[in-house]
């Protein structure tokens, strides 16, 4: 039985791109803060403890990347993962992690 997966070029550079949207610390933390609830942009500036300014700019990285997606109700603009397979995507990282 074959278990390799094929990956093209194209589809290992796309991943490379989102691993590396991933590798920055504030980006994880905000993506952490966002794994079970949609925010506001001034919530998630509360909870991850950034400027308004550098948290906007790494919101728009990530929804760049689709890992969150916007909702705008008046003025107000709020943030969530974009599906499931982000949170798991996280969920992974800290159980690969926390293995001893």
């Amino acid at each position: 039985m074959d278990t390799t997966v094929n990956v093209t070029m194209e589809l290992a550079e796309r991943m490379a791109e989102m691993f590396a949207t991933l590798s920055d610390p504030n980006r994880i933390r905000i993506i952490a803060v966002l794994s079970h609830h949609e925010l506001s942009v001034g919530q998630i500036v509360e909870l991850v403890g950034l400027s308004e300014s550098a948290t906007s700019h790494q919101l728009r990285l990530l929804r760049n990347q689709r890992l969150v997606r916007v909702r705008k109700e008046g003025r107000q603009v709020f943030y969530r993962l974009d599906d499931d397979h982000i949170h798991d995507l996280l969920d992974r990282a800290i159980e690969h992690l926390s293995h001893e």
